[in-house]
């Protein structure tokens, strides 16, 4: 694919967003929510789309664009050896839902990153999440896959490409990523 293509393409999909918004919108208000209440936010994907769920934590922990108090946020894709001894002790499908059961507590919000929608992993993490009665996020490509229809808002991001699923996550992440800023001193 060309660079002029490749480009296209992408800002095909940012436009599209508009056609989520009231998924967005719903997300975002139970991210401030979740953080307003001192809850958690749990975080977790595979590959590239766990890099999303750290950039994410990185953010509400660390900061965005202005220094604020930190924000409870913990991505479940950065201890590796605890990702080795749930992945050789109980299978790599119980990574994150593992992690979920172990650490969640009532009211915090379980945000998922996917571009397939098929990973075994996130599917288990979001049953957990729903089984224990938390609230969730799946930020989702190419229609959702098995994980659509699973958490408390899904962010499908529309087209049919895992590149321009993830460019469009993050861009969300920084959306929200702003939000957080407005809200908190």
């Amino acid at each position: 694919m060309t660079f002029d293509a490749s480009l296209a393409e992408t800002v095909r999909t940012l436009q599209a967003l508009t056609e989520i918004r009231p998924a967005i919108d719903r997300a975002g208000e139970l991210i401030l929510t979740t953080l307003r209440t001192g809850r958690k936010i749990l975080l977790c994907g595979n590959g590239g789309s766990a890099a999303e769920a750290q950039h994410f934590a990185t953010e509400l922990v660390g900061r965005y664009a202005k220094s604020r108090r930190p924000l409870p946020a913990i991505a479940l894709t950065a201890d590796g050896s605890l990702l080795t001894c749930i992945g050789n002790d109980f299978g790599f499908e119980g990574v994150f839902a593992r992690q979920i059961t172990g650490l969640a507590q009532p009211g915090d919000l379980v945000i998922v990153f996917t571009s397939s929608g098929q990973s075994p992993n996130i599917l288990a993490a979001l049953q957990e999440a729903k089984k224990l009665g938390l609230k969730s996020i799946a930020f989702l490509g190419r229609g959702g896959g098995k994980c659509r229809g699973i958490a408390t808002v899904d962010l499908i991001i529309p087209g049919n490409s895992g590149r321009t699923a993830q460019e469009a996550h993050l861009y969300l992440v920084h959306h929200f990523c702003e939000a957080v800023d407005t809200a908190f001193d």
